[in-house]
């Protein structure tokens, strides 16, 4: 009995370590304000404006690409209002479709509308950086599972645009994105 007391009493600090580490060390404990003043102002009705081109890759559970993606958008913003279509291909063949509807508030705090968007996204920009969460669903060929989604945009001093995202599920990081975006007659 005392030997599964110390073990269970080792698996809880180690539970706690991980849980510590993520939520305050790890990409879920980045803020927009550690982006306050740091590097190029990222404005996205300026940056996130016209006609763009993304290259990224999708990681899985193992770490592992398990897809590569290429994507067009077209953006166009009236005031603080915005649409952003995005047409993705992937090496698989599979071509998707999203146009968000985006709503910048005078604060920086962003609202976000999606087709598969579960609910309402929101995010802040903030100095260089941009975040966005949100609930995606699947589509029905890829499980029709219902992800939490962490968005994080940060603005280089050439102007391109790097995006790393985190998918979870329960918790747990099932897929994370890593892309890049530049206007496309930068192309």
């Amino acid at each position: 009995m005392e030997n599964f007391l110390y073990a269970l009493t080792g698996a809880t600090a180690m539970a706690m370590l991980v849980w510590l580490r993520t939520r305050f060390f790890g990409f879920v404990a980045q803020r927009p304000a550690d982006y306050g003043d740091a590097g190029p102002q990222f404005d996205i009705r300026r940056h996130l404006n016209g006609p763009l081109v993304c290259d990224g890759v999708i990681y899985g559970p193992t770490g592992r690409v398990t897809s590569r993606f290429k994507g067009d958008f077209d953006i166009s913003w009236q005031g603080n209002t915005g649409v952003m279509r995005e047409r993705f291909e992937y090496d698989s063949g599979t071509v998707q479709n999203r146009a968000w509807q985006l709503t910048l508030g005078n604060d920086g705090r962003i609202r976000a509308l999606a087709e598969d968007v579960v609910g309402e996204g929101e995010g802040w920009q903030k100095g260089s950086a941009v975040q966005l969460k949100y609930r995606i669903r699947l589509p029905r060929e890829s499980g029709g599972h219902v992800l939490d989604t962490t968005d994080w945009m940060y603005l280089t001093p050439a102007g391109t645009i790097v995006n790393r995202s985190q998918f979870r599920k329960y918790g747990i990081k099932v897929a994370e994105l890593v892309a890049t975006m530049h206007r496309k007659d930068a192309a």
